[in-house]
């Protein structure tokens, strides 16, 4: 078993390094200046698409914006968020947070194309369903659907991997090691919850997201502000630290694992580009359920989903971890970020928001997930597949919560993301002339009279 999740491991470090985050920040790249920094642009705009545009049920698609964003928010606001950048800082010092931010605001232009793409070749099922996401795009704006299979392949296989063992594993640890509740517990509950949302459907989830998310999410950043607000003279020295940090061959812990730039410009790449999934093909197949006629409107609240995980929410974590102090301390993951709360509000209330914060934003990333992965297994083998797919998901989010070993699969799960992201950035690539005059059509049509996308 060790031998398995070591080749799994150095399978994952070859495929999923260096040529991953050159494509995906390349991709991020050039899109950013097909589309004149739209993200920059447009970002007003955007945000009050998502908040506060009226929903109208006249349009095509099978639930709103707002459900929309917040089905997609639930995949990727996940444990990356709290783990993951507390990893990054631990690895690649204070600067690792500098690069997460280029990521991001690169990766909102991946975001916004990977939408336009979804909502235009998206098709109607048979049960009147809209189905869309990169298997379709490749499909059917390539001609090359041999490679929208494959996307789909990998798709499903990760969604069971990173979406739901690796998830419903960490709530059964967080919780016991928070609450002592045992993790049979835990799994028939998770079970029960699970399946109440999920063999609901798209409707289903795109309501208990727009109810979840934006609670969990407030839950957390409240108590990162009110720690800000405790340390907010160290927080210009904290910015400082972190550009400073961000250029300098002497960035990560004095030393503790020996970080230069490149591991620093490294780890904020790497954990900022799967924090928010930019370019890993997931989120467009929720963007494809959206209620709207054109393309361009749900893409741009599709854009507000990287802003919001990576620029919002991974940066409180990181500057929470930096003004409190603890960053060189030696630990890492979920750990380091309870010390840094620990640290701010005291250690039992501190370790108890992390903890509770860990359990929201893993169950919410179940259920996206489920969403992203019963696509693909309809594109793959019909409406006859989802009922069962459906009944195995609820299995696999209590059979892992009562296992203890999930490295392999955290491997494994990674290696098929990665997969994944080469058919959709080629197909990104390809298609970028589409983008462009989606989005040139539809800012041509709002500024010669009322906005009717």
């Amino acid at each position: 078993m060790e031998t398995l999740t070591a080749l799994l491991k150095d399978v994952r470090d070859f495929i999923g390094g260096t040529p991953l985050i050159v494509a995906l920040l390349g991709t991020g790249l050039w899109l950013t200046l097909s589309l004149r920094g739209l993200q920059f642009r447009r970002l007003g705009h955007a945000l009050a698409l998502a908040f506060f545009r009226r929903v109208d049920r006249s349009q095509p698609g099978d639930i709103s914006h707002f459900q929309a964003l917040m089905t997609a928010l639930s995949a990727t606001v996940g444990t990356g968020n709290i783990a993951g950048v507390a990893a990054a800082i631990a690895v690649g010092g204070p600067g690792a947070l500098f690069w997460m931010w280029v990521t991001g605001l690169l990766g909102m232009a991946t975001k916004y194309s990977e939408a336009v793409l979804a909502v235009k070749y998206r098709i109607v099922d048979t049960n009147g369903n809209m189905a869309g996401g990169p298997m379709y795009y490749i499909a059917r704006g390539l001609g090359w659907r041999w490679l929208g299979v494959v996307f789909a392949l990998f798709a499903a296989i990760a969604a069971f991997g990173i979406g739901n063992l690796v998830q419903s594993n960490q709530i059964a640890q967080s919780v016991e090691d928070a609450f002592g509740v045992p993790r049979w517990a835990t799994a028939v509950t998770l079970m029960a919850l699970t399946a109440m949302v999920i063999l609901g459907g798209i409707k289903s989830i795109g309501r208990v997201t727009a109810f979840l998310v934006p609670i969990m999410i407030v839950f957390y950043t409240v108590t990162a502000l009110v720690i800000l607000a405790l340390y907010v003279d160290r927080i210009p020295e904290a910015f400082a630290l972190i550009f400073r940090e961000a250029f300098t061959a002497t960035a990560g812990v004095g030393g503790f694992l020996g970080a230069t730039l490149m591991v620093t410009v490294r780890e904020g790449v790497a954990r900022g580009l799967f924090s928010n999934e930019s370019g890993l093909g997931s989120s467009p197949i929720a963007a494809a359920a959206a209620r709207t006629k054109d393309p361009t409107t749900q893409a741009l609240v599709s854009m507000t989903q990287t802003f919001i995980d990576t620029i919002c929410v991974c940066t409180l974590t990181g500057l929470v971890i930096v003004v409190t102090g603890v960053w060189g301390s030696g630990l890492r993951d979920a750990p380091l970020t309870q010390e840094a709360f620990a640290t701010g509000i005291g250690s039992e209330l501190g370790r108890s928001v992390v903890s509770i914060g860990l359990v929201l934003f893993a169950y919410s990333t179940v259920i996206g997930w489920s969403y992203y992965g019963e696509r693909s297994v309809l594109y793959l083998a019909g409406e006859r597949a989802i009922r069962p797919y459906r009944y195995a998901w609820v299995g696999v989010a209590g059979f892992a919560a009562v296992i203890y070993k999930v490295d392999s699969v955290w491997h494994f799960a990674d290696i098929a993301n990665s997969f994944m992201a080469f058919p959709n950035l080629l197909g990104l690539l390809l298609l970028t002339p589409v983008i462009v005059r989606e989005t040139r059509t539809y800012f041509e049509a709002r500024a010669s009279g009322p906005d009717s996308a």
